[in-house]
């Protein structure tokens, strides 16, 4: 057995956890929050984390970043850190670190989970052989597959989430030309519509079409969002309002009706290209914060309104992934077979 080291890396926050392979699952050493502000780079806070820890001697490590990595390097994109994974090992004397990008630890992150860590939306017919596909709404909508070789799985993420919009219904087809307009662009992505930032504009659509009076709450959060560019951060999550406000707010609700079929339907979209009777899991913080609305019935309506071939998804093990750790979990899966 070996120590081995995980990180979840963001602009705000970072999450350091230090693990003891050999166990199924592996077992936690430590686990420490940091601001990832108050450090210049990542070097000095693993230090500060492994200082608390008494024998912590890891031998190999894997960090999850928010943000693009390329040949084991990333600039973060909301943070002044330059990273490369040569570089910390060599600093922190460890056999091998690598970086990726933090989906793609969702991928790894999949092949750790237990039963209690998911929630079944469709029991499908499992094939060991046959794709794992992820998709997951957070910031943006992340997608991608696992393949299994020869025993082994391979993780690939994929830009999907940048996908075209693909409108379903006349409403949608007006949201779709409001997004256009609003934003002055020739092309709207899915992650527009399919994410934290969607369930916002969705919102914005039905409020600025008159669909129904704004409660005084939810427009002040939203306002202040609207006008707080720069400083969003700090300010409250409009998203996890207008979510929150669903079950009680006409137009909160209408906006979540929207969003999650629009969700489904990404979903199904995925499903019909890789056939993934391995098992499509569902991840990202908006499915964790919305668990009752996407196990309602229309998300998994909308991700089987496929035309003649919908009956070909009805075979797809769908899973909701509840544990907000996946990615933690995939880079210590990761690092455990770098070391």
């Amino acid at each position: 057995m070996m120590q081995l080291l995980a990180g979840d890396i963001g602009g705000t926050k970072t999450i350091l956890r230090l693990v003891q392979s050999g166990t199924n699952p592996q077992e936690t050493l430590h686990e420490q929050r940091f601001v990832s502000g108050d450090y210049a780079d990542l070097v000095p806070m693993v230090k500060d984390f492994l200082a608390a820890v008494s024998n912590a001697q890891p031998q190999a490590a894997c960090f999850a970043i928010a943000g693009p990595v390329v040949n084991n390097r990333s600039q973060l994109t909301n943070l002044a850190w330059s990273l490369s994974g040569d570089r910390i090992a060599d600093e922190l004397g460890l056999k091998t670190v690598e970086l990726i990008n933090d989906f793609a630890a969702v991928g790894y992150g999949v092949l750790g989970l237990t039963s209690d860590d998911v929630c079944t939306l469709q029991s499908g017919t499992h094939d060991d052989q046959a794709p794992i596909a992820i998709i997951g709404a957070g910031t943006g909508l992340g997608q991608g597959f696992l393949i299994n070789c020869g025993g082994q799985y391979q993780v690939f993420p994929s830009e999907g989430g940048h996908a075209d919009f693909a409108p379903r219904s006349e409403l949608e087809f007006q949201l779709l030309h409001y997004l256009l307009d609003k934003h002055s662009i020739s092309r709207v992505s899915v992650e527009r519509v399919v994410s934290g930032q969607g369930i916002v504009s969705i919102y914005q659509f039905l409020r600025d079409r008159n669909f129904a009076t704004e409660s005084e709450e939810l427009a002040q959060v939203v306002r202040n969002w609207e006008q707080g560019a720069g400083k969003r951060s700090e300010l409250p999550d409009p998203a996890a309002a207008i979510s929150k406000a669903a079950t009680v707010d006409r137009l909160a609700g209408r906006t979540m009706e929207i969003f999650i079929d629009a969700y489904g339907a990404a979903a199904g979209n995925l499903a019909l290209k890789l056939l993934p009777y391995g098992g499509l899991y569902v991840a990202g913080g908006v499915t964790a914060k919305n668990m009752p609305l996407i196990r309602d019935g229309s998300f998994l309506t909308a991700f089987s309104h496929k035309g003649r071939v919908g009956p070909l998804l009805d075979n797809v093990p769908i899973h909701l992934v509840t544990n907000q750790s996946v990615g933690l979990i995939g880079a210590a899966l990761r690092a455990g077979q770098l070391a």
